[in-house]
C-alpha cells in the first residue's frame, strides 16, 4: 500500500525508516465506536512504519475539552485531537490550535474538491484552516413509526405538522414531542424558518425566529403535546420513547444507531422539520479533527497521514454504516448503494447535506451555548416567557 506520509506536503521531516515509529496519539470521543476506532488506527500502523497512531477515548466531547486544556504545552498533549464544531474556534483564536492551512492547500485536488465545501468550512476560522473533516451529521426527526401508521399519519415535514400530529396523538398522559434544552436542534429550528442566532461575530439570540420557535416549544410543552427535558435526562427521555410516552424525537442522525436498539416500537427517522420553503438549511453537527499547537513535526506529518487515511472512500463507507455519521466527501456515496437501499430513510436524511451549513464559528458562540440551554429549559418549563427567556440569554451574552 502506498505511504501516506504527508511530509512533502507540509515541509516536515520524518523519522528515519530505521528509526521507531513517530507515536501519534490521537484523543477522541467516539467511545461508543471505540473499537472501530481502534480498528482504523491499527490498520494504518500496519500500512507503513513510520508512524504509529494510538487512540485514545476521552469520553465524550465536553468531558474531552478539559482534559486538552489541561493537557496544552505539556508532554501529555495529543499530536491529534477531535473537537466538536462549536469547540475548536476558542482554541484556534487563542493560539492553541496548529495551522494547517498550508497543508490543506497541498492536498491532492481529488481529495479537498471531493469534500463537500459546507464540511471544509466547518475547520476554518477567518479563511484559516485549523480543522479537518471526519464525522458530520445532521439533524433528523425520529419518530415512533408504529405509532404514527396506528393513527393514519405520514412523518410531518413542518413545524406546523409537527404541532399538529402532537396534538393529535396527545392521548393518555402521552407528551408526543421531546423538547429536549439542547443548543444544536434549537439552532436547526431556528435556520428551518431562515433565521440566525449570530450576526457576524454579534449574537442574535432573541431574534424574531428564534422568539417564534421557542414560544412554539413553550406553547406545545404548556399544552401537555411536548416533554421538556435537559441533555442529562437522555436515559430517562430514551425510556420514555421505548414506551410511547414520546413520539417525537429532534436529534442527529447518528443517534439512529442506538435509538434502533430500543424494545417495543418500530423506529423511523425522518428530514428534519422544515419551516420556511426555500430557506430550510440545517447546521452541520459532529467534530473536527485538530493539531494542537507546539506538536512535535513529526507528530503533525503522522496526524495528517491518518487523516488522510481515514477519509479513504471505502473506509469512509465503512465508518458510515457503522456509525450512520454523513459522509463528508462524495466518492464514499456510491459505495453506499446497497446499504442506502435496505436504509432509504437514511438516505433521505443524509440528502441534507445538500442544503446544510457549518455551526457558527464566533469563538464566543460555545459560551452561548449554555445560554440558550438555559432558556429552553426556562420556557418549556414555564418560568418565563420564550421572548423573557431569550431577552434574557442575549443580555448575558452582550456581556
Amino acid at each position: 500500500m502506498r505511504r501516506l506520509a504527508l511530509t512533502a506536503l507540509l515541509a516536515l521531516t520524518a523519522a528515519p525508516a530505521s528509526a521507531a515509529p513517530v507515536r501519534v496519539e490521537f484523543w477522541h470521543a467516539m467511545t461508543g465506536v471505540q473499537g472501530t476506532v481502534a480498528t482504523y488506527a491499527r490498520e494504518f500502523n500496519a500500512a507503513q512504519d513510520t508512524y504509529e497512531v494510538v487512540p485514545v477515548a476521552q469520553g465524550n466531547y465536553r468531558e474531552l475539552l478539559p482534559k486538552l486544556q489541561a493537557a496544552a504545552g505539556t508532554a501529555k498533549a495529543p499530536a491529534l485531537v477531535q473537537l466538536e464544531f462549536t469547540q475548536f474556534p476558542a482554541l484556534a483564536a487563542a493560539g492553541r490550535l496548529t495551522d494547517l492551512t498550508r497543508a490543506a492547500e497541498a492536498l491532492p485536488d481529488a481529495l479537498q474538491n471531493d469534500i463537500y465545501p459546507a464540511v471544509w468550512r466547518t475547520g476554518q476560522l477567518g479563511g484559516r484552516t485549523y480543522g479537518l473533516p471526519w464525522n458530520v451529521s445532521v439533524p433528523v426527526l425520529l419518530y415512533n413509526a408504529g405509532a404514527l401508521k396506528r393513527a393514519g399519519l405520514n412523518a410531518p415535514e413542518t413545524w406546523a405538522q409537527l404541532e399538529a400530529q402532537s396534538r393529535t396523538l396527545a392521548t393518555g398522559g402521552r407528551r408526543p414531542l421531546v423538547a429536549a434544552a439542547d443548543a444544536w436542534t434549537f439552532e436547526a429550528n431556528v435556520l428551518s424558518r431562515g433565521g440566525a442566532l449570530v450576526s457576524g461575530s454579534a449574537p442574535r439570540l432573541n431574534s424574531p425566529d428564534a422568539v417564534e420557535a421557542l414560544t412554539q416549544l413553550a406553547r406545545m410543552s404548556a399544552a401537555g403535546q411536548a416533554q421538556p427535558r435537559t441533555l442529562n435526562e437522555a436515559t430517562r427521555a430514551a425510556f420514555d420513547f421505548a414506551r410511547g410516552q414520546n413520539i417525537f424525537v429532534l436529534a442527529s442522525v447518528a443517534n439512529w444507531i442506538d435509538a434502533r436498539k430500543l424494545p417495543f416500537f418500530s423506529l423511523g427517522v425522518a428530514p428534519f422539520p422544515c419551516e420556511k420553503e426555500g430557506a430550510c438549511t440545517v447546521p452541520l453537527g459532529g467534530a473536527t479533527l485538530a493539531v494542537p499547537a507546539g506538536t512535535p513535526a513529526g507528530e503533525q506529518a503522522g496526524a495528517l497521514a491518518f487523516w488522510q487515511f481515514l477519509m479513504q472512500p471505502a473506509r469512509l463507507a465503512n465508518w458510515v454504516q457503522t456509525t450512520a455519521y454523513v459522509p463528508p466527501r462524495r466518492a464514499a456515496g456510491p459505495l453506499l448503494e446497497d446499504w442506502y437501499a435496505r436504509n432509504p430513510q437514511l438516505k433521505a436524511a443524509h440528502a441534507q447535506i445538500a442544503r446544510a451549513v457549518p455551526r457558527p464559528t464566533t469563538p464566543d458562540y460555545a459560551g452561548w451555548i449554555a445560554l440558550m440551554e438555559d432558556a429552553l429549559l426556562k420556557a418549556t418549563t414555564g418560568k418565563l416567557s420564550a421572548k423573557a427567556a431569550l431577552d434574557e440569554a442575549q443580555t448575558r451574552a452582550e456581556k
